[in-house]
């Protein structure tokens, strides 16, 4: 089968959880003997219009343009990248596969779809309620959540990587056929042969620096807890436009001895032995399609903390397993959670049951079932 994703961003080159998945899918899928193809902006250093990395063969159909403005996604960029997927148009598929963000794509490749008479598929990874949409953009909000519930209509069939999403495509974007649900996963063979990193860690958040992901919170939460504990530490691994905003908090709060944020790190193992090294991982975010980072920080058998929010499908995830926590968005109900996984003697929790149902070869065989519908 010769299958086409289209998706503005791949890992590694940004490492986010829909990255993640795409990855872990396409490579798993190309070594099953199909021909894998990801459309994107062009990440990569050389001039190269295509390469082929583990399998898949990658298309810069656009210039890398920035993906974010004002702690929002860029309107500029989805645009200009849907106006780049006309590029797709006489390209020999039999599956696309469009990514639901940012939402012009599905429309330029649902064009393409129809003038080659060919069945478009998307994969969706959160959902929105109009309210959601507002709260994250102010009165343009409902031109966003317009443009969604228009959107969705396109697709001939759509994948929902969560129960969450799939029930809020349901509920709130008034879809209710053709809506398979394929989780993201875990690679547990290479979470279990790495080891523990001996850099000393309490606390631990692995993910984009941007603000619905609620790292301030967290930083302010470790200052309540050092009140407690003086020598705690929390490490912040990730990239994004808050990252200055971070910083300066950390300074304000006098928090430089408590508080380290990293860079990305290279690899999926140099992350796991972060995760295997701390007490309990942190992901305060309100928004969270699904939630991979905590389910591999789960299969690294540490507790996971995050939070209540509507939006927040981590939240359900989580609940599956004993070593986890939901707490308010509020920083002090953080902080006594996150104080009290700390001072547990650590153990390593084991939920192998669980998460044999979120293996990606498995899962990459259901995607496959998808596109045979």
């Amino acid at each position: 089968m010769r299958i086409y994703f289209v998706s503005d961003s791949i890992y590694p080159y940004n490492k986010g959880g829909k990255e993640k998945r795409l990855y872990e899918l396409s490579t798993r899928l190309a070594s099953m003997g199909h021909d894998v193809h990801i459309c994107t902006m062009h990440w990569w250093k050389s001039l190269d219009k295509h390469r082929v990395e583990n399998g898949v063969t990658l298309h810069s159909i656009s210039r890398n343009y920035d993906m974010y403005s004002s702690n929002r996604r860029s309107i500029k960029q989805g645009l200009l990248f849907g106006l780049a997927c006309f590029k797709l148009l006489g390209k020999k598929f039999d599956v696309i596969d469009v990514d639901h963000m940012p939402f012009f794509p599905i429309f330029s490749t649902w064009l393409v779809c129809v003038l080659m008479h060919k069945k478009l598929y998307a994969t969706w990874h959160e959902a929105l309620k109009r309210s959601d949409w507002i709260d994250y953009m102010g009165i343009s909000g409902n031109v966003a959540a317009l443009i969604e519930r228009i959107s969705i209509r396109l697709p001939y069939r759509i994948t929902a990587t969560s129960t969450q999403t799939a029930a809020l495509i349901k509920s709130e974007l008034k879809r209710s056929t053709k809506v398979s649900m394929v989780p993201s996963g875990v690679d547990i063979k290479l979470i279990a042969g790495v080891k523990p990193s001996k850099v000393h860690c309490d606390v631990l958040y692995v993910g984009r620096l941007v603000k619905n992901k609620n790292v301030d919170l967290l930083i302010r939460a470790v200052q309540i807890m050092s009140i407690k504990k003086t020598d705690v530490k929390c490490i912040i691994i990730g990239s994004g436009i808050e990252k200055l905003h971070l910083t300066k908090l950390i300074s304000e709060l006098n928090l430089s001895n408590n508080v380290r944020i990293l860079d990305p790190l290279p690899t999926a193992e140099a992350i796991y032995s972060y995760m295997k090294a701390a007490k309990v991982f942190c992901l305060p975010s309100s928004r969270e399609g699904f939630g991979i980072v905590a389910l591999e920080a789960l299969a690294c058998g540490i507790p996971v903390v995050t939070v209540d929010s509507p939006a927040n499908a981590t939240k359900n995830l989580v609940r599956l397993f004993v070593n986890s926590s939901v707490v308010r968005i509020d920083e002090y109900d953080l902080a006594e959670k996150l104080y009290s996984w700390i001072n547990l003697k650590k153990q390593l929790y084991t939920s192998s049951n669980i998460l044999a149902n979120y293996d990606w070869d498995m899962l990459a065989t259901q995607q496959i079932k998808v596109y045979k519908l």
